[in-house]
C-alpha cells in the first residue's frame, strides 16, 4: 500500500464510514410508472411490503405500503444529506414543514433534540417509468449541538456549483460540490448548527464523474483529516499513486496528501467524504446517535413521552399532489418554489 493510500475495501448497500460521517446509503431504483396513487402500477405480489428491500423487478418498497419510500420515523443527535441525483423525495416533518425536491437537489436536515420526518418516493410518471437515485449521508453532531433546534436547508440544484476539470487530453472530470470548497469555489451553507458549518472542520462532500482517462486531484489537507473516497459506480478502474484500483471500493486516503486520482477506460463516479473528526464517545441506537448509552435510553423515553412534537400530517406516509412541483415549506411558514 502506497503513504497516501491507506487502505481498500470493498463495500455493499451500506459502506464503512470515520468519523465525523455515521453511515452513506446508496438507492438506485429502476422504479416503473406510477399508478393513481403514485405508486408502483405493477403487481407488489411476493414482496415483504412494509420491510421490502428485495431489489425485485429493479426495485425496493422500502418501508412504504403503497408508495416507495421511509414512512414516519424519528431522529435524534445527528444530521441527514439527502443528495438526489434523479427522481423525487416527498418531505414532510414533526415540525410542520414540508416539500418536495430531487433531480439534483440536496437537502440538509439537522435532527438535533429531535424530530419526525417521512421520506416518500412518489412515482409521478405514469406513462413512463421512474427511475431514483440518491444518497443519504449520516454526519454526526457535536455534544454541543445535540440538543439543537432541528433545522434544514434546501441546497437547489441551480444553485450547487460544479466545476468542470478539464486536463491536457481534453477529458473532464465533473464535481458537484455538496459542501466545503474546491480550488477557489465554496459549497452553499449547510445548517447553521452542523459541524459542517464551521471553515476550521474540513468538511467535504463531493459527486465526481469521471470520463474515461479523466483526472480529479484532491487537495492537501490536515494531519487529522479523515478522508474517504467511494469508487461507487463503473465498469473500469481508477488510478491513485499508481495502484488500480476497481469498482464497488471503500479506500481511506491519506489527509495530509494532495493526491490525484487518475480515470481508466470507462467513465466512473465516486464520491469524495472528508472532515476533521469529532473526538467524541459515539453511542448508536436505530434513529438516535448519542455520546452515552443512558442519552440514547433518554431518547427513547422522551420520544415515547413527546413523539418529539407529534405527527402533525393525517397520514404516516404522505406524499404530495401528482402535479407538484419542487418547494419547500419552513416551520415558519415562508415557502420556496422552483
Amino acid at each position: 500500500m502506497s503513504k497516501k493510500i491507506k487502505t481498500i475495501e470493498k463495500i455493499g448497500f451500506q459502506w464503512g464510514m470515520d468519523s465525523p460521517f455515521l453511515a452513506t446509503m446508496h438507492h438506485k431504483d429502476q422504479f416503473p410508472a406510477g399508478n393513481e396513487v403514485q405508486g408502483p402500477a405493477v403487481s407488489l405480489a411476493g414482496r415483504r411490503i412494509g420491510n421490502d428491500f428485495s431489489g425485485k423487478d429493479g426495485f425496493s418498497m422500502y418501508h412504504g405500503e403503497k408508495v416507495p419510500g421511509f414512512p414516519v420515523h424519528p431522529h435524534r443527535g445527528f444530521e441527514t444529506v439527502t443528495v438526489v441525483l434523479e427522481g423525487l423525495v416527498d418531505h414532510f416533518d414533526s415540525k410542520g414543514a414540508e416539500g418536495r425536491y430531487g433531480n439534483g437537489d440536496v437537502q440538509w436536515l439537522t435532527t438535533g433534540a429531535g424530530c419526525q420526518h417521512v421520506e416518500m418516493f412518489p412515482l409521478v410518471h405514469q406513462n413512463k417509468d421512474n427511475p431514483l437515485e440518491l444518497f443519504q449521508i449520516w454526519l454526526n453532531l457535536p455534544a454541543a449541538s445535540k440538543f439543537a433546534e432541528p433545522d434544514y436547508n434546501m441546497l437547489w440544484a441551480e444553485d450547487i456549483p460544479v466545476i468542470k476539470h478539464t486536463n491536457e487530453e481534453g477529458k473532464t472530470a465533473t464535481i458537484r460540490l455538496i459542501a466545503g470548497k474546491y480550488e477557489d469555489k465554496k459549497s452553499l451553507e449547510p445548517t447553521k448548527n452542523s459541524w459542517a458549518a464551521r471553515e476550521e472542520n474540513h468538511v467535504g462532500i463531493q459527486l465526481v464523474e469521471l470520463e474515461p482517462g479523466a483526472e480529479f486531484h484532491i487537495a492537501a489537507g490536515s494531519k487529522t483529516l479523515n478522508r474517504n473516497l467511494y469508487f461507487y459506480q463503473g465498469s473500469g478502474f481508477i488510478t491513485i499513486d499508481g495502484q488500480n484500483i476497481t469498482p464497488s471500493s471503500r479506500i481511506r486516503l491519506s489527509g495530509e496528501d494532495s493526491i490525484t486520482v487518475v480515470n481508466g477506460e470507462k467513465t466512473s463516479f465516486v464520491l469524495l467524504l472528508e472532515g476533521e473528526p469529532i473526538n467524541e464517545p459515539v453511542a448508536q441506537y436505530g434513529p438516535f446517535v448519542m455520546n452515552t448509552e443512558q442519552e440514547i435510553q433518554n431518547a427513547y423515553k422522551d420520544y415515547q413521552n413527546t413523539q418529539f412534537g407529534g405527527w402533525p400530517w393525517p397520514d404516516d406516509e404522505p406524499v404530495h399532489e401528482r402535479e407538484t412541483g419542487r418547494f419547500a415549506r419552513y416551520p415558519d411558514g415562508s415557502v420556496i418554489k422552483r
